[in-house]
């Protein structure tokens, strides 16, 4: 298995807005910077900046713009100015969503509440003073997860969340595996053993998405490819949107207890079982028991265990698993 970050893999390309990597391209000037993006994410991966703003023509600095929304339309405005940006915006998200989509991205960070950029809660103004209400979408957020329906996206306001941010840095790292395994030259025993490697992980996130992986593998040699290969992709990546949980966590490490049992002695299981029942209580993080079963693991030479990704499903110096 090679080890994520090492010189033999592809480099994992992150998109992102502009402003939070640094960029001076705000409505005033000024930029929105994510300190964890830019002082620790920035070392395993490349940054592909856009700002849809800046790109289609607004300048810096600029007049700030806002949906509004008028019977089922939503539109992007200048309400200073009058200008209507809308089609603009709508043609340079498409076009920018396509370009992107050539770049092999494995991720994509965007700017809360942005109105070109925010995934979610954005605010739109009512028509006729009928008030604002948060359940907006960026123009471009919109463009590029349509465009990109497969691909792990997040704000940057929701990774100051030691668990959003480890959920969606996983999915990032999973997707560049799951792309790589469906490369060109993909075959069902391709597919069998990255199933075989992923399952462990899959488990800690949702059994049932994990069953019916298990079952669509199952039935691959009967399924057309195209078909196969993209309900697979649904599925491995909606699973992992669910988030990981202590008693999953907990139930996925007595599974892997489960390979060692028959070749440590009971001093080893001893402490492994206290690691796990540590880490179910809250006293340790889950590099606690991951790095005992990987030390372990190694010991007595069990590659199902070394193979998985749930032991090294990212770099481990982003120390993702080191909060409680």
């Amino acid at each position: 298995m090679i080890e994520i970050g090492s010189v033999d893999t592809p480099p994992i390309k992150i998109g992102v807005s502009s402003c939070i990597i640094g960029e001076e391209v705000r409505w005033n000037g000024g930029h929105a910077r994510q300190r964890w993006v830019t002082d620790i994410l920035q070392d395993f991966v490349d940054f592909v900046a856009v700002c849809p703003e800046v790109e289609v023509g607004m300048g810096v600095p600029r007049p700030t713009v806002r949906l509004e929304r008028a019977g089922d339309t939503v539109r992007m405005i200048d309400p200073k100015n009058g200008v209507d940006w809308t089609a603009a915006m709508n043609g340079l998200s498409r076009r920018r969503a396509s370009e992107l989509a050539d770049l092999d991205l494995c991720g994509f960070v965007l700017k809360k509440d942005s109105p070109t950029c925010g995934l979610e809660r954005v605010k739109v103004v009512h028509e006729g003073g009928g008030g604002a209400s948060k359940d907006g979408q960026g123009l471009f957020a919109m463009a590029l997860t349509t465009r990109l329906p497969f691909l792990p996206v997040e704000e940057d306001g929701r990774l100051n969340d030691p668990k959003l941010r480890e959920n969606f840095i996983e999915r990032v790292f999973a997707y560049r595996r799951l792309k790589d395994v469906f490369a060109p030259r993909w075959t069902i025993g391709d597919v069998v053993a990255f199933h075989t490697r992923e399952k462990l992980l899959l488990r800690a996130h949702d059994e049932l998405r994990y069953r019916e992986l298990g079952r669509l593998v199952a039935a691959a040699k009967t399924t057309p490819r195209p078909a196969f290969k993209a309900d697979y992709m649904d599925r491995f990546m909606e699973a992992l949107k669910r988030h990981a949980t202590i008693a999953k966590h907990t139930n996925v490490l007595q599974h892997m207890v489960g390979f060692l049992r028959r070749v440590d002695d009971d001093a080893g299981r001893r402490e492994m079982q206290e690691a796990i029942e540590d880490y179910r209580a809250g006293i340790v993080p889950l590099v606690v028991p991951t790095t005992l079963i990987r030390h372990l693991a190694r010991r007595h030479d069990q590659a199902i265990l070394l193979e998985s990704s749930y032991l090294n499903p990212h770099p481990k110096e982003l120390m993702l698993r080191n909060h409680a």
